[in-house]
């Protein structure tokens, strides 16, 4: 059964977890849990990172239709770093395609205007460039799905996510007043629609359902520039921090505690990470880790 025919069945009987194929354990152990890569080109970090994680051939097979989910939720510049780093985008996109995807769809769901927030973030341009269907998500095209959470039970999902063989997760490191951070795993919420203000009166419990929910193959945290205050919109430059760096690997839990520190704080400090570790969704003990840092 592959991962759409899987995910027909979910919806019709609640099946709680979908589960992104990969390598087994075994396979997996030669590789580093992170990849931290550091220099001034965004879309050459982005490569090594993937590469050596095993290269998006290890996550993407000949065929597969691929959702790219960048942070696009906010009306400013790439300078501002809301959103994703648009070549960090495209570089995403490119890989896709090299590793044999024959569609490749960019999206999010916005708290801004849609149309403003792709232009002005870079990511629309980028990504058509790249090859990517670039989507503006329909109303009509969102999904009640049982998530069977603890606290999460039925929520709208966007349809194309939901039957993508593979979804790559490239949030933006940056804070956020609620949250704290905003990092891989509030970013999967770009596929949720509904009345997502909803969801942050529990939010930890809530974004743990939905990491247990819908797994990507692949996380790429976009750190080349964060947001350090007067997040999720920032938008004044002092605000900004340039750290050229690009985190990636399969485990959200880890990538968002090392996202962490990159604000002098620990995965502990906050509660999604601490609930989902205690789940067992992931590890926020990245110190037990491997983790391979590069510069390029």
């Amino acid at each position: 059964m592959n991962r759409r025919e899987f995910l027909k069945t979910a919806i019709i009987t609640g099946a709680a977890t979908i589960i992104s194929p990969g390598l087994t354990n075994l396979a997996a152990a030669q590789y580093p849990d992170i990849a931290v890569v550091t220099g001034p080109d965004p879309q050459k970090i982005t490569l090594a990172a993937v590469n050596a994680l095993g290269g998006m051939k290890r996550f993407i097979s000949r065929g597969d239709i691929v959702v790219v989910k960048p942070n696009i939720g906010w009306n400013r510049a790439p300078e501002f770093a809301a959103n994703t780093n648009p070549f960090v985008v495209g570089a995403v996109v490119k890989m896709c395609f090299d590793a044999g995807a024959v569609r490749v769809k960019v999206f999010d769901n916005p708290c801004d205007n849609a149309k403003s927030c792709y232009a002005a973030s870079g990511i629309a341009f980028e990504a058509k460039r790249c090859g990517a269907e670039v989507i503006y998500m329909e109303d009509r095209k969102y999904i009640e799905v049982d998530i069977r959470g603890n606290t999460l039970k039925n929520w709208p999902i966007y349809k194309d996510a939901l039957e993508a063989d593979k979804i790559i997760n490239v949030p933006v490191a940056k804070d956020h007043g609620i949250s704290k951070l905003t990092l891989s795993m509030k970013n999967m919420m770009g596929v949720m629609g509904g009345r997502r203000g909803k969801l942050h009166r529990k939010l930890g419990e809530n974004l743990v359902d939905m990491a247990r929910f819908m797994r990507p193959a692949l996380t790429i945290l976009d750190a080349v520039r964060i947001l350090t205050a007067n997040g999720p919109t920032g938008g004044n430059l002092k605000d900004v921090r340039r750290l050229d760096t690009v985190i990636a690997g399969t485990d959200m839990v880890a990538i968002d505690s090392y996202g962490a520190t990159l604000f002098g704080m620990k995965g502990a400090d906050l509660d999604y990470v601490k609930i989902a570790d205690a789940a067992r969704i992931g590890r926020m003990d990245i110190e037990n880790l491997k983790i391979r840092k590069i510069k390029v």
